[in-house]
């Protein structure tokens, strides 16, 4: 299905992201920070705050945001102007494309060399009829490599505000981070800032907020990096839960801390776009 799908989609126009405000990226230099909840929870809120928005999955071995957001495995139908985004709602201000939509078995690997992955990202990022989104979120795999490349190749014609990058708070991990920064410098793509996933822990019974891991390491990559520091984001059952069983987590926890981190890092980078 997914070799015809790229077949099809070179008969498709071009023009997709034609009425798309905002193109971001979000970015992390290791697999594990928490990458695809960031991006989720990032189109949650900013759907919450009126905006129409749009999440990109270009995670090609790692497709987890349809689950994320309950989404099953629909058809994907094409119309003229090309291929038919999956909406999580149904007033359509959620919409998502994902190579998870694709596949035949949930479970089956996506074992493909550098070529194919690239020209699956370029069709993606081109032929998809996204219509009017205020910010289209680029969910990208860890690290740097082919698929970035392909991704930024391909958003030439259209401009892409810049990128966020996730992080946790331990050095090994804020050391790749620095490497995904160097990547933009090299790439010219703006760092919008940086998060901190996993900021704590939040206890499911007092919520009170404990440090299980080293704290700060975002802020001071921040700091050292002369980068904008977004916020942080504890590691919060709740979240969790909404996570894993595909519920809207900033629907349903709006008293929580963690709401309130995701809300103020939400409303602090729609800021920084409307300020472009």
């Amino acid at each position: 299905m997914v070799e015809s799908l790229i077949q099809n989609m070179e008969q498709t126009n071009d023009g997709g992201l034609a009425q798309v405000r905002h193109v971001v990226l979000v970015l992390s230099g290791k697999g594990g920070v928490g990458k695809s909840t960031i991006t989720t929870e990032l189109a949650l809120a900013f759907r919450h705050a009126g905006k129409k928005v749009g999440i990109l999955d270009v995670d090609l071995c790692g497709p987890s945001i349809p689950r994320m957001l309950s989404i099953g495995r629909p058809d994907v139908h094409q119309c003229d102007a090309g291929w038919v985004p999956v909406y999580a709602d149904a007033q359509k201000s959620l919409a998502l494309m994902s190579i998870g939509f694709l596949l035949e078995d949930p479970d089956e690997a996506v074992v493909w060399r550098g070529p194919k992955k690239s020209a699956m990202i370029g069709q993606f990022v081109s032929d998809v009829a996204w219509g009017e989104l205020d910010v289209l979120l680029v969910d990208t795999p860890p690290g740097t490599s082919d698929e970035h490349l392909a991704v930024l190749e391909n958003l030439k014609k259209h401009r892409v505000d810049g990128a966020i990058l996730v992080t946790t708070p331990q050095a090994v991990s804020t050391g790749d981070v620095r490497r995904e920064i160097t990547f933009c410098k090299k790439t010219g793509v703006r760092v919008l800032g940086i998060v901190e996933n996993m900021s704590g822990f939040v206890c499911p019974h007092c919520s009170e907020c404990s440090n299980i891991f080293s704290k700060g390491g975002g802020e001071d990559l921040a700091k050292l990096t002369g980068s904008v520091f977004l916020g942080s984001v504890p590691l919060d059952p709740l979240l969790s839960s909404s996570i894993e069983e595909g519920k809207d987590f900033m629907q349903s926890f709006p008293n929580s801390a963690t709401f309130s981190a995701i809300n103020s890092i939400s409303q602090a980078l729609l800021s920084s776009l409307q300020n472009d």
